[in-house]
């Protein structure tokens, strides 16, 4: 007998936790789903979701103030977004506020975010419309930050091959950097320039002092003083 009432106890305090559970799930998933709040709905119109999905949350301040109740698809460009969100938070949405689609962190769930609008504005009425923001398309971001890579990649291995040819000596100026008798030709090319031009102006020199030259010369210096007085 004893040992019946022991099992119909034990019994009893299992089907009360297992209630007292299932009251706190309802409960939790109540308050997040605003079931046991008054709440007041918004629209608003986007060309593409982008993975938002009924039931995700909806952010305002950055505080979860309600819940995207339904997505419908209006146009192969148009999207509507039906919103339930608490009625507590009406007063500070204003009829210029605007909906942006994010993330819950960078590979979060996707939300909806809505800024507050201008202070001077009156605030938007239950079921009113609201403006949307162009999301940022992390994906499109992914790809021209994948292209930029590939891009460097390629240029750092151009830039090493034309490193790989200087040190190899290939190349006019891979033979400058590297092959001393192409850089000593050069030297020698470069002095006997010098010599060439230092020659050129002693014989210069020299004709000019000749006596056989230097009326020519004097003749050409008068004419060169006397023709700024023309």
């Amino acid at each position: 007998m004893e040992k019946e009432i022991s099992c119909k106890i034990k019994l009893a305090v299992f089907v009360l936790l297992g209630l007292a559970i299932l009251l706190l799930g309802v409960y939790f998933i109540g308050q997040s789903k605003k079931l046991f709040s008054t709440t007041f709905s918004l629209n608003t119109q986007f060309k593409d979701v982008n993975g938002l999905q009924v039931g995700n949350n909806v952010r305002f301040a950055g505080i979860n103030v309600g819940t995207v109740d339904a997505i419908t698809i209006q146009a192969d460009t148009s999207v509507l977004v039906n919103l339930v969100v608490d009625e507590k938070t009406r007063e500070f949405i204003k009829t210029d506020a605007k909906a942006i689609i994010g993330s819950d962190g960078l590979m979060g769930n996707k939300i909806l975010i809505i800024s507050p609008g201008s202070k001077n504005k009156s605030a938007v009425l239950d079921n009113a419309s609201i403006g949307t923001q162009v999301p940022v398309d992390f994906d499109e971001v992914l790809h021209k930050l994948k292209s930029t890579v590939d891009n460097a990649e390629l240029i750092s291995k151009d830039l090493a091959a034309i490193f790989g040819n200087l040190r190899n000596g290939k190349g006019a100026i891979g033979k400058l950097f590297m092959d001393t008798v192409f850089a000593l030709n050069l030297d020698k090319s470069i002095v006997n320039i010098k010599q060439g031009t230092k020659g050129f102006k002693q014989n210069m020199d020299a004709a000019q002092n000749s006596i056989l030259l230097k009326g020519f010369f004097n003749k050409k210096d008068k004419s060169k003083n006397d023709s700024p007085k023309k």
